[in-house]
C-alpha cells in the first residue's frame, strides 16, 4: 500500500460513519479497524488507524490549547 493513500481525503460523509464506527467498535473489539474501514467502505485498515490517530492528535491539540475552540454561532 502507498503511503499516499493514509494521507486521502475524507467526505464528510465518510466522517460521520467513521465516527459513528469508533462508538460502535470500541477499542476492546476483535479486528476493529477492519471493521471500521468495512463500514466506512473504500478506506484500508490502514487508512482509519492513521484518520484516528489524526483525529486524536488534533483533540490533544485542542485539550492542550494550542488550537483554540472553535467559536459556533448559534
Amino acid at each position: 500500500m502507498s503511503s499516499s493513500s493514509s494521507n486521502s481525503s475524507w467526505t464528510p460523509k465518510e466522517n460521520k460513519v467513521f465516527e459513528r464506527a469508533l462508538a460502535v467498535y470500541d477499542k476492546d473489539t476483535p479486528d476493529r479497524w477492519q471493521k471500521i474501514a468495512r463500514a466506512v467502505g473504500g478506506k484500508s485498515e490502514e487508512e482509519v488507524k492513521r484518520h484516528y490517530e489524526v483525529l486524536i492528535e488534533d483533540v490533544r491539540h485542542i485539550e492542550s490549547g494550542k488550537i483554540p475552540f472553535p467559536n459556533y454561532k448559534q
